[in-house]
């Protein structure tokens, strides 16, 4: 069970820094005149953004994963 656990972890991990850098990066419209809402517009359009929250999802799993 400790080997799923750190798997689903280090995925989760590693999922959530592509996810985060690449929301992360996209911050750089701001100074093209994007609005908060445009912003998360253009986000929500895009696949990789969707990264940060399903590798945060996996980490919480492995986190609260219940022992046998």
């Amino acid at each position: 069970m400790i080997g799923i656990r750190l798997i689903l972890y280090v995925v989760g991990f590693s999922v959530t820094v592509v996810g985060g850098v690449s929301t992360i990066a996209y911050l750089n419209l701001f100074p093209r005149g994007y609005s908060i809402a445009g912003y998360f517009l253009f986000l929500s359009h895009r696949p990789e953004a969707y990264l940060l929250p399903i590798g945060l999802l996996l980490i919480t799993i492995s986190i609260f994963l219940p022992n046998r």
